[in-house]
């Protein structure tokens, strides 16, 4: 067996004994046939919201332990296939069955990757807000280039987006906007892109060609399950309603549809302005009761994230990411090193990198506080 091919093995073994451990192959079977017994109970739906959160980690189980199979599988009969070949002197079942292998690392690499998106709220749609920070046009400029990323990522993994709310620039770009993203794991992905993203580049708006830096802010939290309540008391949120500022065109508010909703206690402010007054409202709605369960999950995960929000001192103190357009091309995370050279691909929508090693560096981080909880 060539050393690539024998490569590509032990990268499938290894994903497979990673996949075994976050789901804990030794008890699956019996957990499938635990579930698989509350269902047939005549009883279940009477509650719905527990039949369907039931029937998600089911299915959840079950496409883990249908993926384990499948790589399993495919890692034995390749090998056979690759030895039978070998034996016999036919180069082309050993071709076809290298190659197999070679897309099997892929596949097995990224459900590694998925296997890493077990947090509460991770499988949910997510709400993305972006907005521009000091720095007039330039940072406006830089805002709209990632909220472009971000759709067109999004786009990449089939998920679908719809604009909340935007705040165009005065002279380019835009102040702001919200989206919200609605897919498989969104939050899940997302949620790491939390934070200020750094540009660096000549920019087009300067005539003497300086270079010119811009910070702009990310921040995403999870669209709240039917199941999870959030009650926030009439009490605690003033209610305003606006003509939207937009620039015309298809979104263009006449009448002073937009709404603004501030909760007191914690000043957190949401906004919707695309549709009429009513669905703003509910829209702004959803997505308060959303932040406000994003504060929860973070003061679940406190010392984690007040680690990650140690890593960067730039611009906001809070800043993740560098994308260096010149003199040099480089996008480096400034939490877990990674970094490329493809800074076109990465404006593009290539983020899956980033985001697979921010996700790792969680779990490693969850688990040595647990230890340490336990010691």
């Amino acid at each position: 067996m060539r050393a690539e091919t024998q490569n590509n093995v032990e990268a499938i073994k290894k994903s497979l004994t990673l996949l075994a451990q976050r789901m804990d192959w030794e008890t699956a079977p019996h957990r499938l046939e635990e579930f698989n017994a509350m269902i047939e109970d005549g009883d279940l739906w009477s509650d719905p919201a527990r039949a369907q959160k039931l029937m998600r980690e089911r299915q959840a189980l079950l496409d883990q332990v249908s993926t384990y199979r499948l790589i399993e599988s495919g890692l034995k009969d390749n090998v056979e296939l690759i030895e039978l070949g070998e034996a016999e002197g036919d180069t082309e079942i050993v071709s076809e069955a290298e190659e197999a292998l070679k897309k099997l690392v892929e596949l097995a690499s990224a459900k590694e990757v998925e296997a890493l998106l077990n947090g509460e709220a991770d499988g949910n749609d997510t709400y993305l807000e972006i907005n521009a920070g000091a720095g007039g046009t330039e940072s406006c400029d830089w805002a709209n280039m990632l909220a472009r990323m971000y759709v067109r990522w999004a786009e990449k993994k089939g998920y679908t987006v719809e604009l909340q709310s935007e705040s165009p620039g005065e002279e380019a770009g835009i102040k702001s906007a919200s989206y919200k993203i609605s897919g498989p794991n969104a939050y899940g992905w997302l949620k790491s892109e939390s934070g200020v993203h750094r540009l660096v580049r000549i920019s087009p708006y300067d005539s003497a060609a300086r270079r010119h830096t811009s910070f702009s802010s990310v921040w995403v939290y999870p669209v709240v399950d039917d199941n999870i309540e959030i009650e926030i008391p009439a009490s605690d949120i003033r209610i305003d309603t606006y003509r939207s500022s937009g620039a015309g065109g298809q979104h263009v508010n006449t009448t002073d549809s937009a709404v603004r909703i501030t909760h007191l206690p914690t000043n957190i402010v949401v906004t919707s302005s695309m549709k009429s007054q009513h669905q703003n409202r509910e829209i702004a709605m959803n997505a308060l009761r959303s932040r406000l369960y994003q504060l929860e999950l973070d003061k679940r995960n406190a010392a984690i994230n007040a680690a990650h929000e140690s890593k960067g001192d730039a611009g906001w103190g809070n800043q993740i990411r560098s994308y260096v357009l010149q003199p040099y091309q480089m996008v480096k995370d400034l939490r877990t090193g990674v970094e490329t050279s493809d800074t076109q691909g990465v404006l593009d929508g290539d983020l899956d990198r980033f985001m697979a090693a921010t996700l790792a560096m969680d779990v490693a981080g969850k688990s040595r506080a647990e230890a340490n909880a336990e010691d």
